[in-house]
This record gives C-alpha cells, sequence and structure tokens, in this order.
C-alpha cells in the first residue's frame, strides 16, 4: 500500500476509534450525569477551553514535538475524559473536561496540517496539483471519520439495553413532564431519570469499552503513523507560523471591524445552540424521560446517518439552488421542528417522533455546517483564516451558552430562546445576502458602463 494512503486510513481510523467514544459519551451526559446538571456543565467547560486553546496551544505543539506526537498527546487527553467518567462528580469530571478541551484543538489542527502537508508532498511526487489531492484525502478521512457517531451511539444502545428497564418507563402514571414541561428540579422528571438509570455495572462496562476504543486509537496512530517533517527542503506550513497569544487574539478581533462578519454573528452562534439542544435537552427531556436511557443512542444515530447523507446531498444541489434557498430551507425546518417540540407531549406510543425530528434536525444541521463554511470561504477570501478563527470561536460560544444555562432552565424557555436566535440569524444574514447581491449589481453595471465607453472609442 502507498506510504501516503497508509498514514491517511491511519489517521481516519484513529479518529474514529476515538470519537466513537467521545461522540457516544457526550450523548448520554445529560441523562447519565444530572447532579445539579454536571453532565452538561461539563460539555459548557469543554467547549469553554476549547476556544481558550484555539487560541495558542497548537502552532505551540506542533512546532515544538511535530504532527504525530501532537494527535498522540491530544488523544489522551479525551481519554481521561472517559477516566473520568467512572467516578463521576465535580472533582473529576470538571478537571478531565477541561483537559478534553485543551487537547481537542491541537488535535484538529494537527490533523489538518499532515493530511495537508502530505498531500501537497504526494502531488509533487506525482506532478499533479496539490489541492486536488488534499481534497481527496479530506474527503476520505470525513468518509470514515462520520461513521463514528453511529459506532458510539450503537454500542451505548447495546449495552444499555441489558438493563431491568429497558422496557418502557411504565412505572410513571403519565409523562406530562417530559418534552417542553422538564424544568430544574422537578421532582417527576428526576424521579423517572433516577428510575431509567442502568445499572453501575453497565455503565462501568460502557466506560470500559470508551476508554479502550481511546487507547486503541492512541496505539495504531502511535505504532503506525509516519512522523513527517514539516521543514523538510525548506517547506514552512501556514498552519505553524510562529505567532504569539496576542497576535493571534488580534488578528481575529481585528476581523470584526467587517461589519458583514459582526451580522454573521448570530447566525453562527445558531450553529452551536442548535446541536447543544440536541445533545444535551432533547435527548434528557425527551428521549431519556419517556423511552429511557437505551433509546437515546439509537435516536442520535438517526441524527448522525441523516446529517452525513443530507451534507454529500446538499454540497452538490447548492449549484443548483444556490445557498439562500438552503439556508431558509434549514430555517423553516428548525422552526417548524421548534414548534412541534413545544405542542409535543412525547409518549413512548408516539416512537416514530422521536426518529423523525432528530432526522428532520439532522438534515437541517447538515446545510448549516456546508453552506456556512462556505459562505465563510467566499465572503472573506482574503483574509480566511481571521474568519475561520471567528466561525470557530462564535459557534463554539454557542455551545457553551446552550450548555451553560442547560441546568437553569424549563425546556420551552430553550426552545423560545432558540426560536429568536434562528429569527435575527436569518434576518441579519439576509441583510448580508442583500449587500452583497448589491455590491455584485454595482460592479456588473459598471463593467456594462465600460465595456460601453469601450466600444464607443473603438468606432
Amino acid at each position: 500500500m502507498d506510504r501516503h494512503i497508509k498514514n491517511i486510513l491511519v489517521v481516519s481510523f484513529g479518529f474514529l476509534l476515538l470519537f466513537t467514544a467521545f461522540g457516544g459519551l457526550q450523548s448520554l451526559q445529560s441523562s447519565l450525569n444530572v447532579d445539579q446538571g454536571l453532565g452538561v456543565a461539563s460539555l459548557s467547560v469543554i467547549y469553554g477551553a476549547l476556544i481558550i486553546s484555539s487560541m495558542f496551544l497548537p502552532p505551540i505543539l506542533i512546532k515544538k514535538i511535530g504532527c504525530k506526537w501532537t494527535i498522540v498527546a491530544s488523544m489522551c487527553c479525551y481519554i481521561t475524559y472517559s477516566l473520568g467518567n467512572f467516578y463521576a462528580s465535580w472533582y473529576t469530571i470538571i478537571p478531565t473536561s477541561v483537559i478534553l478541551g485543551f487537547g481537542g484543538a491541537p488535535l484538529w489542527a494537527a490533523k489538518c496540517t499532515y493530511l495537508t502537508v502530505s498531500g501537497n508532498r504526494y502531488a509533487q511526487k506525482v506532478g499533479k496539483l496539490g489541492k486536488d489531492i488534499v481534497t481527496q484525502y479530506f474527503g476520505l478521512f470525513f468518509l470514515i471519520f462520520q461513521s463514528s457517531g453511529v459506532w458510539g451511539n450503537l454500542i451505548s444502545s447495546l449495552i444499555f439495553r441489558q438493563t431491568s428497564n429497558a422496557g418502557y418507563n411504565a412505572s410513571l402514571p403519565n409523562y406530562t413532564h417530559c418534552g417542553a414541561n422538564d424544568c430544574p428540579y422537578n421532582e417527576i422528571t428526576a424521579n423517572t431519570t433516577d428510575s431509567e438509570k442502568p445499572a453501575e455495572y453497565l455503565i462501568y462496562t460502557l466506560l470500559g469499552v470508551y476508554t479502550g476504543s481511546g487507547v486503541l486509537a492512541v496505539l495504531l496512530v502511535s505504532f503506525f503513523l509516519d512522523n513527517i517533517n514539516l521543514r523538510r527542503e525548506g517547506e514552512e506550513n501556514e498552519d505553524i507560523k510562529d505567532e504569539s497569544f496576542c497576535q493571534k487574539i488580534l488578528e481575529t478581533l481585528r476581523h470584526l471591524k467587517d461589519k458583514r462578519q459582526c451580522l454573521l454573528i448570530p447566525i453562527t452562534m445558531w450553529s452551536g445552540f442548535e446541536q447543544g439542544f440536541l445533545a444535551g435537552d432533547y435527548t434528557k427531556s425527551y428521549v431519556t424521560c419517556s423511552l429511557g436511557i437505551h433509546f437515546v443512542g439509537y435516536v442520535m444515530i438517526c441524527f448522525a446517518a441523516t446529517n452525513a447523507i443530507c451534507s454529500l446531498l446538499f454540497g452538490k444541489l447548492s449549484e443548483y439552488t444556490g445557498r439562500i434557498f438552503l439556508f431558509f430551507l434549514a430555517a423553516a425546518t428548525n422552526i417548524a421542528v421548534i414548534i412541534a417540540f413545544l405542542l409535543w407531549e412525547p409518549h413512548p406510543n408516539d416512537i416514530a417522533r422521536f426518529f423523525i425530528f432528530p432526522a428532520l434536525w439532522g438534515m437541517a444541521d447538515a446545510i448549516w455546517q456546508t453552506q456556512t463554511n462556505s459562505l465563510y470561504g467566499m465572503l472573506f477570501d482574503d483574509h480566511k483564516e481571521a474568519a475561520f478563527a471567528n466561525y470557530r470561536l462564535w459557534e463554539s460560544m454557542g455551545f457553551v451558552i446552550a450548555y451553560g444555562y442547560s441546568t437553569f432552565l424549563c425546556v420551552s424557555v430553550k426552545l423560545y430562546i432558540l426560536l429568536a436566535v434562528l429569527v435575527v440569524g436569518m434576518t441579519l444574514y439576509a441583510c448580508v445576502e442583500y449587500g452583497e447581491n448589491k455590491k455584485s449589481s454595482r460592479q456588473r453595471g459598471k463593467q456594462k458602463l465600460d465595456d460601453s465607453q469601450n466600444k464607443q472609442m473603438e468606432m
């Protein structure tokens, strides 16, 4: 096997093993660690630490120890989070959440750098365009990586099915306190969650599988991934510029002078809000409260599979419909589902709805992820690094806020907040598109005038 392809496969399957564990554990936090909102608090801490670490850690680590060992060290940070869940408390999960958050940014930066450098070197070797090979490498990586959402959630559901109360939550006379009516410190909901919590040996079994999966990822990368010299033959990669912490912050903040970036902040934060709601609130207040924790995995599989398929579909469809149509399609879908969440009283007899709504949410999320990234790349072509730094910053801020208020507000209030953020975000996004169309019209008019004047001069 070609050495370059072997390395890409090692990185891809390493991430698959690692995020099979983390993705499955993330989906369960709001249901598994409910005491004083410990689970969602840990997720909020993770994304908060991720914001800070992304500002300065990646270039420092990659420069000092290289891409391979940065990936290995960062993967070890993820394993600590699984270990912290064995004895879940504020003294174990919060510190390991900070460690994971600080490891997250270097992990993704090192992966992107490794794939980019490998692709460019292979392209130079075979005489092809570097961007074509790099695109193929990233396509292969995400093809393998995206399935982690399926495997991680499938493992949790299969293990938790063995619990003695794996049937519907029939112990309650009604389910009126599930769904939008779920509020903090609600006695009925708290009792529901306690009664549905799996036996300790099943929790330890799941955490053991997840920890083992993370350890396998570390061993795979440590033994089979080739280290690459980023500075070979005078080569210098953009991702490892020696910039100080202050320089990175100033560059990111300077980009906020662009009015378009400021207008896009709410719709960018919406991406974090909507993902945070599904993982933190829908899984706990709708699925676990009504069906049991063993159904969380199956529901999230439905979301992940739909998301992956629609990401590919809408990426191609945008060539024919344009991004504006897709943005409003996603907004209309989310608004319809939010209204349904407000009106729906979840009950085990309506089991199909528990899967239909995440599927629709996954379809909309696929549009937000593909089209928002594309929008940033198109609008800020001359300042991509600062633009995408802002994208990561504001999306992560959305996660932090969504998980941060999760334990203090009723689900109905959270849904109204989602609705408000989406409406404001889409309104300001429409202003950006209007401004861009107006600018394009002026440029076309100026071009026509110049062409007309040139023809007159020729005559």
